[in-house]
């Protein structure tokens, strides 16, 4: 995503035959989690008939934009810290956190039908591996601490590319700008497998769960469109597309 402060902003019109009020929600959501949220877009239409405003990037440039006063409903994050720290600080809808998904990381190559294997990010001393920034991205997190784990954090650090969110790591690796990265599962997989590239997936305890945190903002505890929302995403209808697209749920 090309983007450094400002989030790409789309809407999402949405209609349904149910004769409630609409209202508009804008959602801050992780770059991660944006192709699920279209996937329920339609779905929620006809639920509820609310109109949904959508603003993509990183979690942690969505907590300091939240913390300035950016005019978001809902922030849907990619981990659980910052949603729990805008609690904390009088932020958010009291009783409103809570998970609505769990990410997986992959470490990921562009061409199909190729091994990946954890020991190849040292096989080639030349190859640059794209990781989203750790400090505001938490799959950028993830993936250091499995590097750590994995003993490379040394033999590593020159060699590192860093997107500014999972969406522009994908990127530096689909252009060739990295020959393999560590993104999101849900990025690159259908049905179980990758769906495109070659992809290796991380064994979840090489790291910290990656536990995505909802939470409705203090500017719409009135907003019947945000607590709509809130009440969709843990249906059973949203879980099976949130599964659908590599995550797990609780």
């Amino acid at each position: 995503m090309p983007a450094r402060l400002r989030p790409t902003i789309f809407a999402v019109l949405l209609t349904s035959t149910v004769p409630v009020a609409a209202a508009e929600l804008t959602v801050a959501v992780a770059s991660n989690f944006v192709k699920p949220l279209e996937a329920m877009a339609p779905v929620f239409a006809a639920a509820a008939g609310h109109q949904l405003k959508l603003s993509t990037g990183a979690t942690g440039k969505f907590y300091a934009q939240i913390q300035r006063g950016a005019p978001f409903d809902v922030f849907l994050s990619a981990d659980e810290k910052r949603p729990a720290l805008l609690e904390s600080e009088g932020r958010t809808v009291a009783g409103s956190r809570f998970v609505y998904a769990i990410g997986r990381l992959a470490l990921w190559r562009p061409e199909p039908g190729q091994a990946v294997r954890p020991d190849m990010l040292t096989a080639d001393p030349a190859t640059r591996i794209a990781i989203a920034n750790p400090k505001t991205a938490p799959y950028g997190a993830a993936a250091e601490a499995v590097i750590a784990h994995l003993g490379l954090t040394e033999a590593l650090k020159a060699r590192l590319v860093q997107g500014e969110n999972i969406a522009q790591t994908y990127q530096f690796v689909a252009t060739g700008n990295a020959a393999m990265g560590f993104v999101a599962w849900s990025q690159v997989s259908r049905d179980g497998a990758a769906a495109s590239g070659s992809a290796w997936l991380v064994p979840a305890d090489l790291h910290p769960p990656i536990r995505q945190s909802a939470v409705i903002l203090t500017r719409a505890a009135d907003n019947p469109a945000a607590h709509a929302f809130a009440a969709f995403l843990k249906s059973e209808a949203a879980r099976k597309i949130i599964q659908q697209h590599g995550y797990d749920t609780e």
